[in-house]
């Protein structure tokens, strides 16, 4: 009598996921930075910012909303659904970061060119090109340092550094320096919103907007600087 009633419970869980109510812990969306943190926590974290810092399969990685939000998780109450520690939620995105990038960069040293010729994705393609054309014309320092804001140029700027011949020291010095402003910045910034502002965590959405916009705004300013100085010395050229 005991068997029919010890498979009534896994039956009805197998019947609830056939009918499309399965736990949501098994539903994880790659894109949406709550989920992947709620699945995964500090550790999802290193993991997902070195899949896009170091893998060109990680390209589509919510790298700048992750780590935002993970900050503002942070500041949560005790009946918080998700609640991050930030000393090692720190400690595992600078790690992945930086361990990400110097990744990507040896890779490409090695078959970079290929890879990107490779691929068919024209996202990677255009990332490809705007990573050439910030290494060229800003030089490897300044273009390493504000890649790191530039989703999709962060992913395929560490294994071009690679293939187009940077030198390792150059690279290691400048990819630290932009990963530890970028990763350490937004942290900072999402935990500071959240412990200046009460149910911040209910505007989610908006916010997350805003600061991927503030996270290209270096190199926009970057971009229009540099066109005002072309235009300026084309108009002495032409005196």
């Amino acid at each position: 009598m005991r068997g029919p009633a010890t498979l009534s419970a896994p039956l009805s869980v197998l019947a609830s996921g056939a009918a499309g109510t399965a736990p949501p812990s098994l539903a994880v969306n790659l894109l949406d930075a709550h989920s992947l943190l709620a699945a995964f926590g500090v550790l999802g974290v290193g993991v997902v910012l070195f899949a896009e810092t170091g893998l060109l399969i990680g390209f589509f990685l919510p790298g700048d909303s992750l780590l935002f939000t993970a900050g503002l998780l942070c500041t949560g109450g005790p009946d918080a659904t998700v609640k991050l520690s930030l000393g090692p939620l720190l400690a595992c995105a600078v790690a992945g970061a930086l361990a990400g990038s110097q990744t990507g960069y040896l890779l490409g040293r090695k078959a970079g060119a290929a890879l990107l010729a490779r691929t068919r994705s024209a996202r990677l393609r255009e990332g490809a090109r705007r990573a050439e054309d910030l290494l060229s014309r800003y030089g490897h320092a300044k273009a390493i340092t504000l890649a790191r804001f530039v989703p999709v140029v962060r992913t395929v700027l560490n294994p071009m550094a690679g293939a187009l011949g940077v030198p390792v020291r150059t690279f290691t010095l400048w990819q630290i320096a932009g990963g530890l402003v970028w990763t350490v910045g937004l942290t900072l910034a999402g935990y500071a919103l959240g412990s200046s502002v009460p149910d911040i965590d209910h505007y989610l959405l908006p916010v997350i907007g805003v600061i991927v916009a503030l996270s290209v705004t270096p190199l926009a300013l970057e971009l229009l600087r540099s066109r005002r100085n072309t235009t300026s010395r084309s108009k002495e050229a032409d005196r």
